[in-house]
């Protein structure tokens, strides 16, 4: 019987375009487990969209003197045609802006509110001596007060983990102009995170299975919790709904609190748009439902503790109690698949110092599987890792294209010159038994990491079944098999059979070039599903036309099994899967690309 798992996705900022930093914590690592768990049968729901809310918008806004919604209209576009281009099996990626959001992160607002979860408090904010506009606590840097760290933000310290405050930071400056910023008192609504203490705490004490980077950051995350700020003096944002708050133009939900709510908002929509109003119920009310959550460590506070802390208030689950809220009980995080960074030069990706390699250049001239390959390969699941041009390009030309291209290629080529079709295992022999049930075991051993987002474990052990028929096809020799046609034929229909399976295999992680080696084996149909996107009415905001990545991966035919290659199925003659890159690009990479030093 199938399962409901709900993949949610980081929300990605429309404030420009994204860079290959944020799809290999996000992106990739996310559709890879979404296409995997499809295969297998399990009834998916994978959203995401873009966070359009905040400083960081009006910022760039300024910058190209358009509006706030202007701006992300230009870059939600932008993001959504990058990720189609990257082959993200969205169900819906959306985007914060819609009416539904708005309502959606408004009802759960009052549910806590009417729980007893959130206090007003009258409290210092940080503000932009030049413009005069509120800095958000992310935008004002400073000297950790507790371990000296030089970078600590207002919100948190990410050297030693702990919760600040702004006005708590020693020598603080705007991270927008780096000048020096002016504190005033204001009154805001606060979520009152101790209150969450016992119940988070047992909560995350269930969750041993995590990753070390998780497990890790979260041990402290219940120590010393303080009540945390959701409004902000900002114009541009989602409106509170309580008298005496919201006919207050500059007082709005702070972007990290409808962020969050972003991935219900998300799932209500798409039911929404599917006819069925209430579909979102099997994922969000089942709790056998599995719900993992994919982003960049940076953002694990909000995951693992402020989202589950918001969902436990909507509930009536905190310490003091309280009734569901009008969605009822809803279900929290199963698992919390945070990344590493993808670092260069050993720092973080960074647009303002033109340290970037953006998602849409690589596309363009190296296509999606490349990425995705070197992503799930060498990312930086489990720790930062540094990107190099020289790996990029060695990990497609003797991964990519010596191993397994070369694998697909010459088998096919082989079958097509001797056979025509794919040829029958008239003779075969131990050496075909062996590497064939070596094929079949790694259904078992890819899927075991794949469910638990191992995904360099896992297309390791995929590359393992690639190697071993390279090697297999090279001890054989099917080529100097002339006068043994039928031990020939045997050769060459396990060397298929292998090729199929591995396709299968690889199929999560580079589901391009999966349909190309399908098609090139004689197969027709669709073997591994793409988004579209989709130019539809908002469902609340007469007028307005939303971009949302959407697809029917229902029809996808590719299947977590090994499937008995058909005898006489005809094919032709291949042609490549994978093209070499250009040996010199592994010294500083492509012209438009930063020199790495």
């Amino acid at each position: 019987m199938s399962s409901p798992v709900l993949t949610a996705v980081a929300w990605p900022y429309a404030n420009g375009p994204r860079h290959i930093g944020h799809v290999s914590g996000i992106g990739v690592p996310s559709d890879v487990f979404s296409r995997y768990q499809r295969m297998v049968g399990n009834r998916v729901l994978m959203v995401s969209g873009s966070d359009e809310h905040g400083t960081p918008i009006l910022v760039q806004a300024e910058k190209e003197g358009l509006t706030p919604q202007q701006t992300v209209d230009k870059y939600h576009r932008v993001i959504a045609e990058d990720l189609r281009g990257l082959g993200v099996t969205y169900d819906l990626y959306t985007r914060t802006t819609t009416g539904n959001h708005a309502d959606v992160v408004q009802q759960i607002f009052l549910a806590l509110h009417r729980n007893g979860y959130i206090v007003p408090r009258t409290t210092t904010g940080a503000i932009s001596p030049s413009t005069g506009r509120t800095l958000p606590d992310r935008y004002v840097e400073g000297t950790c007060p507790i371990c000296g760290y030089p970078q600590a933000r207002g919100d948190q310290c990410d050297n030693c983990g702990n919760q600040l405050d702004a006005a708590e930071l020693i020598n603080p400056r705007s991270r927008i102009n780096g000048e020096v910023p002016a504190f005033v008192e204001t009154e805001h609504l606060f979520l009152d995170l101790p209150a969450f203490t016992e119940a988070l705490g047992k909560w995350l004490s269930t969750k041993t299975g995590w990753r070390p980077n998780v497990l890790n950051f979260t041990r402290n995350l219940v120590d010393d919790m303080r009540p945390r700020p959701i409004t902000r003096d900002l114009d541009w944002g989602v409106k509170i709904p309580l008298d005496g708050w919201r006919d207050q133009p500059l007082k709005k939900f702070y972007v990290w609190f409808d962020a969050v709510i972003g991935y219900f908002s998300a799932s209500v929509e798409w039911a929404r748009r599917t006819g069925d109003a209430d579909a979102w119920k099997a994922w969000w009310n089942d709790p056998d439902a599995e719900h993992v959550y994919f982003m960049g460590k940076d953002n694990i506070t909000f995951h693992a503790q402020i989202w589950p802390a918001l969902l436990l208030g909507h509930n009536g689950q905190g310490d003091h109690g309280g009734e569901p809220g009008p969605y009822g009980v809803l279900d929290l995080p199963t698992e919390i698949a945070s990344s590493e960074f993808l670092t260069m030069s050993g720092s973080k990706f960074s647009t303002s110092r033109g340290t970037v390699i953006y998602l849409g250049d690589v596309l363009r001239d190296f296509g999606p599987d490349s990425l995705r390959y070197f992503i799930s390969a060498a990312g930086p699941e489990t720790q930062d890792v540094d990107f190099t041009w020289d790996e990029f390009v060695r990990r497609v030309n003797f991964e990519l294209a010596n191993e397994w291209g070369n694998l697909v290629n010459r088998s096919i080529s082989m079958a097509h010159k001797n056979n025509g079709a794919i040829p029958a295992p008239t003779r075969p022999a131990a050496a075909d038994a062996e590497l064939l049930a070596l094929s079949k075991a790694a259904f078992d051993t890819v899927g075991a990491h794949l469910r638990r987002s191992r995904f360099r474990a896992g297309i390791s052990e995929a590359m393992r079944v690639v190697s071993a028929a390279n090697r297999y096809l090279s001890e054989q020799e099917p080529w100097k098999l002339k006068d043994d046609p039928d031990r020939r034929d045997a050769v060459l229909h396990t060397a298929l059979q292998v090729v199929q399976d591995a396709n299968t295999l690889l199929t999560p992680f580079l589901p391009h070039s999966a349909q190309k080696v399908h098609e090139a084996l004689g197969g027709t149909g669709v073997w591994a599903a793409q988004p579209e996107l989709l130019d539809v009415p908002d469902l609340d905001i007469p007028g307005r036309i939303n971009p949302i990545l959407t697809g029917d991966y229902t029809r996808e035919q590719a299947r977590w099994q090994s499937v008995p290659i058909e005898v006489g199925r005809p094919l032709a003659k291949p042609t490549p899967i994978f093209t070499k890159l250009d040996p010199e690009l592994g010294e500083n990479g492509p012209e438009w690309a930063p020199i790495l030093k």
